[in-house]
């Protein structure tokens, strides 16, 4: 037990500090508890021949299936004809648009990971304020607090429901037969998800006036060209201009030229071949033409430095026709491999055609010197690229397009027939066959896969293998938390320390415990840890333990109150959300999720 505390110990530790990345540090866990089995005494510390059982875990691999079938429901098209649909039935009005799109978002989180059906509503979002002029960060905040709050919705809305059977069935085998808990179907959890998201909703309706972040109401975000003026104060028109032959510019590279004059070079013609987004290691040779953007003070200022006559970027360059190319917002979402990497060692102009320029960052907007910040989660570029290159990024997962009105559309439309039929077999199965869960979710996602909705490599990419390894690691944790006897221990000393209460205030102190856990690690780390603690103190109680079990995989979702949330960094950049923001708002969300979660799970359980 001593052991095996101080291992919990070390594990909360690497979380809260994030010396590591969180997926390293549960990795580095799982190779602690096999080397210790080597110590005399410690053999029984965990079964290391089951020690890697945790990847092929019922749970794990339930939450790639999710994965899966999520990127097939985007790239076939459906999300947008949700857009349309909204504003067809929503009209402009703020509390109706915002009631439409929360419910909405809540329904499709119940059945996807959270961060999955927010990172597919932020266009959709996005697309609606602009029709509407209703500022993004009015629509947005609440938006994403009703992902969370939709993954309470069913058993495979959120990792700790998906991961909550196999750690209570794991337990089971440690109790007598009269003790066992019985495993939660599909839909067992869906009244308590409602009644979450029904005090979501409200929440916002009422008090979202009062509480969310007021855009400046004179600002037209309808018009890109207007919304990159006010939002980036940069010159979003394209100039052009020939360089002569004896021009001070020509021998020097791009990127020596951006860094000190603060401007962008967006397009070179040198031998009458023209080039979008040109990489910087380029050198200016003669005869050449660029097309440069930037603040207008740069522009006018560079201009005059080397005396150019400037010209617009249409008149020589075709691809800068509206049609062809433009001005897009991307967000870098949590998991990015890009996060920490500078502009420049990203190489995000060669990789991926964008010449970024500028950086939204909370409340701060980064305009010179782009390509030595390094990339935060839920920061949001302004870049300049071809429509081909831009549509690409929606394959990607290090990135999110946030930009919808544009000319070229990816989305597979014809496959979305397929996609809801193998989605509705999915479901289908769960609800109504003995399949595990697991394999009633991969009938659907290879379906997608077979019937080409997705394809094997973008089915890869879909899948957040940080999510996979962290989860995957951390089971063998909570088995030896549990079988050697320390959730007990732990269990009877809160009791001791609490005197004899009721049980539903032990019940609110464990989603208090596990609301707090949640902010400082990962939803999945604090369900591993706290089950086994929550079933004990039921046992030791003569209450419910499922049901107190129940009630940890729900507080985990609790995350409103900072944007550590893998959906709150989401939503920060395109929000344009500061962290007071959020404790404003989500203070009052924490403290209404306690009241609604502990009032509902007493009674209907």
């Amino acid at each position: 037990m001593i052991v095996v505390l101080c291992v919990l110990f070390f594990t909360v530790y690497l979380f809260t500090s994030e010396v590591i990345r969180v997926d390293i540090a549960s990795i580095l866990v799982l190779v602690l508890l096999g080397l210790l089995t080597l110590v005399p005494g410690l053999e029984n510390l965990v079964e290391t021949k089951h020690l890697f059982d945790g990847f092929s875990s019922n749970a794990v691999v339930s939450i790639m299936g999710v994965m899966v079938i999520g990127a097939s429901l985007d790239r076939s098209g459906i999300m947008s004809k949700v857009a349309h649909l909204i504003l067809q039935y929503g009209g402009g009005t703020e509390r109706r648009v915002i009631s439409l799109i929360s419910s909405s978002v809540a329904v499709i989180s119940s059945f996807m990971q959270n961060v999955g059906a927010a990172a597919l509503f932020i266009p959709v979002v996005s697309r609606i304020s602009n029709r509407t002029k209703i500022p993004v960060s009015k629509i947005l905040m609440p938006m994403g607090f009703c992902a969370i709050l939709g993954g309470t919705m069913t058993m495979v809305g959120s990792s700790p429901l998906i991961l909550l059977n196999d750690l209570m069935a794991t337990i089971n085998h440690s109790l007598p037969a009269e003790q066992q808990m019985e495993l939660f179907h599909l839909f067992d959890v869906s009244p308590v998800g409602i009644c979450l998201v029904a005090a979501g909703v409200l929440y916002f309706l009422f008090a979202g006036k009062f509480i969310l972040p007021h855009a400046d109401e004179d600002e037209d975000k309808s018009d890109i060209h207007e919304h990159v003026r006010s939002s980036y104060n940069l010159d979003p028109a394209i100039y052009a201009a020939k360089l002569p032959n004896s021009s001070e510019l020509i021998g020097r590279k791009i990127n020596d030229i951006e860094q000190e004059e603060d401007i962008h070079i967006v397009a070179l013609q040198t031998f009458g071949k023209n080039q979008l987004s040109p990489v910087r290691d380029i050198k200016l040779v003669s005869p050449t033409t660029i097309a440069i953007m930037g603040t207008e003070e740069a522009v006018e200022a560079f201009s005059k430095k080397y005396e150019l006559s400037l010209g617009t970027g249409e008149e020589l360059f075709p691809e800068l026709a509206n049609e062809t190319s433009g001005i897009s917002e991307i967000v870098i979402p949590a998991g990015s491999e890009l996060i920490g990497q500078t502009i420049a060692t990203a190489l995000i102009r060669k990789k991926f055609g964008l010449t970024a320029l500028a950086i939204h960052r909370g409340d701060t907007v980064y305009t010179e010197a782009l390509q030595n910040i390094p990339l935060e989660s839920g920061d949001t570029l302004l870049a300049f690229s071809s429509w081909d290159s831009y549509a690409l990024l929606r394959r990607d997962r290090n990135f999110i397009p946030v930009t919808m009105n544009y000319p070229k559309d990816t989305t597979r439309a014809s496959k979305a027939k397929y996609a809801i039929f193998f989605f509705t077999i999915a479901i289908g199965l769960i609800l109504f066959s003995n399949f595990p869960l697991s394999l009633s979710l991969w009938v659907g996602a290879a379906g997608m896969i077979i019937t080409g909705v997705l394809t094997a490599e973008e089915a890869y990419l879909s899948i957040s293998w940080k999510t996979v390894f962290l989860l995957a690691c951390l089971i063998p944790l909570g088995r030896a938390v549990d079988t050697s006897n320390t959730a007990a221990w732990i269990a009877q000393e809160t009791l001791a320390v609490m005197g004899d209460v009721p049980a539903w205030v032990l019940q609110a102190c464990i989603a208090v415990i596990a609301t707090l856990a949640t902010l400082v690690m990962s939803n999945v780390g604090a369900t591993v840890l706290l089950v086994p603690l929550a079933v004990n103190i039921a046992l030791s109680t003569g209450a419910d333990p499922a049901m107190f079990a129940l009630t940890v995989a729900i507080s985990t979702s609790n995350s409103f109150l900072l944007p550590t949330h893998q959906v709150n960094a989401l939503i920060m950049g395109p929000g344009g959300y500061k962290v007071s923001d959020f404790m404003r708002v989500g203070g009052g969300m924490t403290i209404l999720f306690l009241v609604v979660e502990i009032v509902a799970l007493n009674l209907f359980f």
